[in-house]
């Protein structure tokens, strides 16, 4: 199917006040967030590529390698396989997360 209207597809909440569209390509999963102001996202790691945090509007904070920065619309991080990362949404938020490999748990 090469073209989803994101409307028509279901969010899931993973995490208290993380809720998520989730769109599966043959190598890519792509989730786009909304999330709720105040919400934690603990530390964690996977061994996916992650282009992450790509900040569509919003902010939210990203702790990256020892490093927290302010993500606000614009904004992407990329994060390597198996790098610890965390955050918290500042305000509500949304955000778009590319993974490679696909995210079979997130189907």
């Amino acid at each position: 199917m090469p073209f989803i209207n994101l409307e028509a597809v279901e969010a899931k909440e993973l995490l208290p006040g993380f809720r998520a569209k989730m769109i599966h390509s043959e190598k890519m999963t792509l989730a786009y967030w909304d999330i709720d102001a105040g919400s934690i996202l603990p530390e964690h790691s996977h061994p996916h590529e992650q282009v992450a945090a790509q900040v569509i509007s919003g902010e939210f904070e990203l702790t990256l390698e020892g490093e927290t920065k302010i993500m606000k619309a614009g904004d992407v991080a990329v994060i390597a396989g198996n790098i610890p990362h965390s955050g918290r949404a500042i305000t509500d938020c949304k955000l778009l997360d590319v993974f490679s490999p696909v995210r079979e748990e997130y189907r």
